[in-house]
């Protein structure tokens, strides 16, 4: 396999048995997350004083590492059959909807904007840890409780870290929005996070809110979202137990030393 074919294979394909993939997939997923922390901690003025030199470093750094594998994505492109033109190919390519998150992460730093910092879009691509994440197993009572959180724990994970990366983004949105209007209020994204937890969690304290008519908007739509976000780790683990539950009536287990069943229904004895 060629140099390219290999590279490929890394940043495209979801191969959990190949070493190499896992640990990069590992290594730019923490890169990423780190990188947003960084976003995130830069926009409190009392550390960006203090630490510019260190954010700046590690930005360059990060900023760095996201080109190397943007270009390489672009480069390698062309094996898929859908992009396989060397011109155009690339252009359908880097017209793609992850591609262009890919581009707005970095291009602040390239071209430097005095609105939204296109940086908090690097949360999103924290998606690629569901690549990696690939779970499963099994138990009675409180047993049964782990069994259903084992079973069920790849749908739990991805709705939580849906809802860490739903946070930021919102959070992020609404601190570029009502800055300038409430700057006692929304004074960093660490700030407009209460916000956005009493919001997505529909509890609505009421002692941080948009003002700005956009800001409104905004924040009804993040609301409704944060319904069904919050709905669904119950669905799942009512799911999972009422699996559980019809498991164990199909499979009733037997004691090894009486011979009884354990889970038994009162007719199977």
């Amino acid at each position: 396999m060629n140099v390219k074919n290999r590279i490929f294979n890394i940043l495209h394909t979801e191969d959990i048995d190949d070493p190499l993939e896992k640990q990069y997939n590992w290594f730019i997923t923490g890169l990423i997350f780190l990188s947003v922390i960084s976003v995130i901690l830069e926009t409190e003025k009392s550390l960006s004083s203090h630490f510019y030199a260190i954010f700046f470093g590690f930005e360059v750094f990060t900023v760095t590492i996201f080109t190397i594998e943007y270009v390489l994505r672009l480069w390698v492109c062309t094996i898929d059959s859908r992009y396989s033109s060397p011109v155009m190919g690339r252009i359908k390519y880097a017209c793609t909807p992850m591609v262009l998150i890919d581009l707005f992460a970095i291009l602040p730093f390239y071209i430097p904007t005095s609105g939204l910092d296109f940086r908090v879009l690097r949360a999103v691509r924290l998606t690629r840890l569901f690549r990696i994440l690939k779970l499963g197993h099994y138990s009675q009572s409180l047993r049964t409780l782990g069994k259903v959180l084992k079973s069920k724990r790849e749908e739990l994970l991805v709705t939580l870290f849906s809802g860490v990366i739903l946070l930021i983004i919102a959070s992020s949105i609404m601190y570029y929005i009502e800055r300038d209007a409430q700057p006692d209020k929304f004074n960093s994204i660490l700030s407009a996070m209460w916000w956005g937890v009493s919001t997505l969690t529909t509890i609505g304290y009421g002692d941080i809110y948009p003002i700005t008519t956009l800001g409104k908007i905004v924040g009804s739509f993040i609301s409704v979202m944060g319904i069904g976000l919050f709905v669904l780790p119950a669905g799942i683990l009512a799911s999972g137990f009422s699996s559980e539950l019809q498991n164990n009536v199909k499979n009733p287990k037997v004691c090894p030393h009486c011979g009884k069943y354990i889970n038994s229904d009162p007719n199977q004895s």
